[in-house]
């Protein structure tokens, strides 16, 4: 009898084990690690234009093997890295997730602040203040947060990015751990407080390995820079390169020019910082057995050098055409790990960027393409007169950032000012200026419904409590920057189109032109694991990516 009782215990203790390892996993056999990659910067053509160049294993492996959506766009303006991160793992837009720009004018505050900003954490691995950042102006959950509340917190949310805003905005509120690179002097990997009190040990020993040092080298092409026919001439006009050489051509002596530029910083323009991102993802795979079990972990990589490259050198370069050959190799170098480490068909990844970019406005001139360079500072010192010949004051307008006005509330009141007279009235000024091609009044925006163009991009990105009095809109291929380089931050074709490619586990081979946004993923994902979606979701799942 005690001996069918004690095997009766057994059964029950055995089932019920059984049952909470299967528990997050009877639904559609959900994928084990789901891996959301953002190339910074991404636009759309790069996967056309270089792909005869391009390995089996890293792009043409999830063109060939997923599901392609070729008509892919942001829905809402600034197209910059903080809104982007935000956007694509929230499932929603500035308007409502509230990163409105990678930093903005705090009208309660009455200063910048920086996106993820937080003197309420400190740092975790490096010195000072260069590690308190958080998520907590994020105001929505990510796609991560979503999965944790439902495996109630088992499964686990990494995230992983050269750039701190790039890493906490993916990984969302509830994450288990961000972390970016900190340059200068240092060369480690860091975090917040916001996740943990001291790095892993696995972080710690990989820092030791000071495998950063291994990457200041010199940078010359992946292959022989004449077959480079996608790109312009290496000397050009068009370029920024480096301190300390007299002109941005190929090779680059990163060990020489390290001292000039930033010292370990200077590896986020070139592409061996995104190869120590893939370093430091496949060692954090293991570190934190992601995949392992039948609970399904979510890990965010965002590859911030193709970003650094652009600004540097432009979208038209030969080192933004290596920097994007080289990466291909690093994504077939980690789908291998991923392949080994979790199993081929125990994966899912999704790729695509926070934003793409302008050609350099300096080039397109020179092909006789409209395009040109906005005075910002000009355009502060005339507006300021404006203000002060027809109210009287010189001081209604606190800030002028990200092409908005904040104008000063309580000097209006002061000076018994209607508010909504002196947004129009400078909306009638400005879009007499120069370069000035819309304008629009924080009044229009919250009151009026805008459902296609331009507009309805303004209003998706207008957040009623951060965004200012006053938004204004650019000629096309216009930007407020330096002559060389490229940028982005519009809402034309050249910064919005971006890829979206998914791969993996749950998702068919296939392509289409139909029209798919940037919301679109997070609730996409979420419907692949079968989870709530995020908070603030706007977005539509894509199901015909589904098997």
């Amino acid at each position: 009898m005690k001996q069918l009782i004690s095997l009766f215990i057994l059964l029950v203790v055995t089932s019920t084990s059984i049952a909470q390892n299967e528990k997050f996993s009877n639904y559609s056999e959900r994928s084990k690690l789901v891996i959301g990659i953002d190339v910074d910067q991404m636009r759309y053509d790069y996967l056309t234009r270089f792909y005869d160049k391009y390995g089996e294993g890293g792009f043409k492996r999830m063109m060939n093997e997923g599901f392609n959506c070729k008509n892919n766009h942001f829905n809402y303006i600034p197209t910059y890295t903080g809104p982007g991160h935000a956007s694509l793992y929230t499932g929603t837009s500035p308007k409502y997730h509230g990163i409105i720009a990678n930093d903005w004018y705090d009208k309660e505050l009455k200063r910048n602040i920086y996106c993820v900003e937080d003197t309420a954490v400190q740092s975790v691995g490096t010195r000072g203040d260069l590690g308190q950042m958080s998520p907590v102006r994020m105001k929505t959950t990510t796609f991560g947060d979503e999965n944790r509340l439902f495996t109630q917190m088992q499964g686990k949310t990494i995230g992983i990015s050269i750039k701190d805003r790039a890493s906490i905005l993916s990984a969302g509120h509830t994450a288990n751990a961000a972390y970016w690179f900190q340059g200068k002097n240092e060369g480690n990997w860091v975090s917040s407080t916001h996740y943990m009190t001291e790095l892993p040990k696995w972080v710690t020993d990989f820092n030791k390995k000071h495998s950063v040092e291994s990457y200041l080298k010199v940078w010359n092409t992946l292959y022989d820079i004449a077959t480079y026919t996608e790109s312009g001439s290496d000397l050009n006009t068009f370029e920024k390169g480096f301190k300390g050489k007299e002109t941005a051509t190929f090779p680059y002596d990163l060990a020489t020019l390290k001292n000039d530029n930033g010292g370990h910083d200077i590896l986020k323009s070139t592409p061996y910082g995104n190869s120590l991102t893939v370093d430091f993802a496949i060692e954090a795979i293991k570190g934190e057995q992601l995949g392992k079990d039948n609970i399904t972990d979510v890990l965010t990589i965002s590859f911030s050098c193709t970003d650094y490259v652009g600004h540097n050198f432009g979208v038209n370069s030969k080192e933004v055409e290596d920097t994007y050959l080289r990466l291909d190799l690093d994504l077939e170098r980690l789908f291998k790990a991923l392949d080994e480490k979790v199993g081929k068909n125990n994966y899912t990844v999704f790729l695509t960027a926070d934003h793409a970019a302008v050609n350099v406005p300096a080039y397109l001139q020179s092909v006789k393409i409209p395009a040109g360079y906005f005075d910002s500072k000009g355009f502060d010192k005339k507006i300021n007169s404006f203000m002060e010949t027809n109210y009287g004051a010189s001081d209604l307008i606190e800030s002028i950032s990200n092409n908005q006005i904040f104008l000063n509330r309580n000097k209006l009141q002061e000076l018994d000012l209607d508010l909504d007279d002196v947004q129009e009235a400078i909306v009638n000024e400005i879009i007499t200026y120069k370069y000035i091609d819309k304008a629009y009044t924080a009044t229009a925006l919250t009151s009026t419904s805008f459902s296609t163009g331009i507009e309805r991009l303004i209003q998706n990105g207008f957040n009623q409590k951060r965004s200012g009095d006053v938004v204004y809109v650019l000629d096309p291929a216009v930007i407020s920057d330096s002559k060389t380089g490229s940028t982005h931050g519009s809402g034309l074709e050249y910064d919005t189109h971006v890829p979206l490619l998914f791969f993996g586990k749950g998702i068919k081979h296939g392509s289409t032109l139909q029209k798919t946004e940037i919301t679109d993923i997070a609730p996409t994902m979420s419907a692949l694991l079968n989870i709530g979606y995020p908070s603030g979701n706007m977005g539509k799942p894509l199901e015909f990516v589904f098997n």
